[in-house]
C-alpha cells in the first residue's frame, strides 16, 4: 500500500505537468515510450500461451507508427489533424496483420515449426491495435480545441473510479462481479467506481472555464488548450460521457486481468513500484481514451 501511494504521488504531478507544458514531439516521444514497454510485457504475457513472439519487429512498426503521429501533430488544425490521424490508424492497423505475417513467415522458414508463425503473428497486431492505438488517441484528445481540459478529464475520471472501486470493494466489497478472472472486484466498487468518474467528471467541466483561466495565468497552457464560454459542454451529456468512460476503463481492467490470469502471473511487470507493470498501469485507460477521443472528435465535426 505504501508503494502504491508513494509511486502515484511521484508519478501524477509528473503526467499533469506534462500533459498540460510538454510539446507535442516529447508527449508523442513519452507515449511511444509508453506503449512500447507495455507491449513488451504484453508480449512476454504471450509466451504463457506458448507463442514466440515478434518483439524486434513490432517495436520497429510501434515506432514508425508514432514517428508518424509527431509529424501529423505539428498541424494546429483541429479538423485536419482528427482527420489525419483517423486515416492513418486505419491505415497502420489494416497494415499491421500483413506486415506481421510476412516477418512470421521469413522467420518460420527457418524453423521446423511452421505452427508458430501465425500465433506470433496475431500477437504481434493484436499488441499494436491494443495498446499502440489508444495512446496516439490520447495525444490526438489534447491536440483538440481545449485539449489541455480534455485530456487531464480523461485521466482523473479514470483513476478517480479505480481508486473508489478500490477502497470501497475493499471496505464495503460482498459481492463478486467475477471471481474466476478478477477474485478482488467487487459490484460495490464498480457502483462506487461509476459514480465517482461521474462527480468528478461532472465537477471538472463545472470548475473548467476557472481552471483554464488559472493555468493560463501562471503560463502552463495556451489559450486554445483552454476550455472557455461557449465550449463548456451542457451537464447532461457529461454526465453520460463519464459513465461510459467508466464502464470501458472497468472492462479495460478486466480484460487485462483475464489477460493475466490466463498467463499464470500476478502482474504483467515490476516497473512501477506497488502498480506492477506499465500495462497494468495504463490498462483501463486503453479502453477508457479512445470513448473520450470518439466523442471530441464528434463534436469537432459538428
Amino acid at each position: 500500500m505504501i508503494k502504491r501511494v508513494a509511486t502515484a504521488v511521484v508519478l501524477i504531478p509528473l503526467v499533469l505537468l506534462l500533459v498540460l507544458k510538454a510539446p507535442n514531439y516529447v508527449l508523442a516521444i513519452v507515449a511511444g515510450a509508453i506503449a512500447v514497454l507495455a507491449i513488451a510485457e504484453f508480449l512476454k504475457l504471450a509466451t504463457h500461451y506458448g507463442v514466440q513472439p515478434l518483439g524486434p519487429a513490432t517495436y520497429a512498426f510501434v515506432a514508425l507508427f508514432f514517428v508518424f503521429v509527431i509529424f501529423v501533430s505539428t498541424n494546429r488544425t483541429p479538423l485536419v489533424e482528427t482527420t489525419a490521424i483517423l486515416y492513418g490508424i486505419a491505415l497502420a492497423a489494416a497494415l499491421a496483420p500483413f506486415v506481421f505475417l510476412t516477418v512470421a513467415m521469413r522467420m518460420t522458414m527457418k524453423r521446423a515449426d511452421l505452427a508458430s508463425g501465425y500465433p506470433a503473428a496475431a500477437a504481434s497486431a493484436f499488441a499494436f491495435v491494443y495498446v499502440a492505438i489508444p495512446m496516439a488517441l490520447l495525444l490526438a484528445i489534447r491536440q483538440q480545441p481545449a485539449g489541455a481540459i480534455w485530456t487531464i478529464y480523461t485521466l482523473l475520471v479514470v483513476w478517480a473510479g479505480d481508486i473508489f472501486a478500490y477502497f470501497v470493494g475493499k471496505l464495503l466489497g460482498r459481492h463478486r462481479m467475477s471471481p474466476r478472472i478478477s477474485p478482488k472486484k467487487t459490484w460495490e466498487g464498480a457502483v462506487a467506481s461509476i459514480l465517482a468518474s461521474v462527480i468528478v467528471g461532472a465537477l471538472w467541466f463545472q470548475h473548467a472555464p476557472g481552471i483554464s483561466a488559472a493555468l493560463l495565468r501562471i503560463g502552463l497552457i495556451d489559450r486554445r488548450d483552454g476550455m472557455w464560454g461557449l465550449q463548456q459542454p451542457q451537464l447532461g451529456p457529461i454526465i453520460l460521457l463519464s459513465a461510459v468512460v467508466n464502464i470501458a476503463a472497468q472492462l479495460g481492467d478486466l480484460v487485462e486481468s483475464l489477460i493475466k490470469r490466463g498467463a499464470g502471473v500476478k502482474d504483467s511487470g515490476t516497473i512501477l513500484p506497488g502498480h506492477g507493470g506499465m500495462l497494468d498501469r495504463i490498462d483501463a485507460m486503453l479502453f477508457a481514451v479512445p470513448v473520450v477521443w470518439a466523442y471530441g472528435a464528434w463534436r469537432l465535426m459538428q
